[in-house]
């Protein structure tokens, strides 16, 4: 049985990598995106720093901690996002990336929180224009069994709010830092 437990840490880190690899690599930016601008910064343990966007658009931001482990906090409701109260977040232990909607009501705030696992973090953010088309652009084209394209499925009974999943998420991955810092 205690065996098994590394195995199936091993396990769930591998799937939160997979899940969080809806963007492509570090290195690459597909051809549609566009770099607005490039953020470097440090930040304190348990310290916050804002920034506000402004730009129109699908926009994606990308964060690699340097030094430390920043995480990223988005909300269009408030500038000063916090774990407490945001729309988006990133909270891995290495690079975090958020693609905030182009229906998103500007200005955006944005949070860089400085992890206290880390005396100071030291962080990267790149921050692109996604030109890339919409699928809802093409939302009056029937589709092509004859549904209604407008029409939505309801949702599955199993299936969680964002609210509910952000804060599982959170949870797992806290417990699993924890895990990681016992057995290494």
């Amino acid at each position: 049985m205690a065996a098994a437990w590394p195995r199936a840490l091993l396990v769930l880190l591998a799937s939160q990598v997979a899940s969080s690899a809806g963007f492509p690599e570090e290195d690459e930016a597909p051809g549609e995106w566009v770099l607005l601008h490039v953020v470097q910064g440090q930040i304190g343990a348990g310290n916050y720093s804002y920034l506000r966007l402004n730009h129109e658009g699908k926009i994606v931001l990308r964060m690699q901690s340097v030094k430390g482990d920043a995480d990223l906090y988005v909300s269009d409701s408030t500038l000063h996002p916090s774990f407490d109260d945001y729309a988006l977040q990133s909270v891995t232990c290495g690079p975090d990336a958020v693609a905030i909607p182009a229906h998103f009501r500007r200005p955006v705030g944005i949070g860089i929180y400085g992890h206290p696992s880390h005396q100071e973090s030291e962080f990267e953010m790149k921050v692109y224009l996604d030109r890339s088309v919409e699928p809802a652009a093409f939302a009056d084209v029937a589709a092509p069994d004859g549904r209604d394209p407008g029409h939505r499925h309801a949702p599955a009974a199993e299936d969680a709010p964002p609210e509910e999943e952000s804060v599982l998420w959170t949870v797992l991955i806290s417990l699993l830092k924890l895990v990681l810092e016992v057995l290494f």
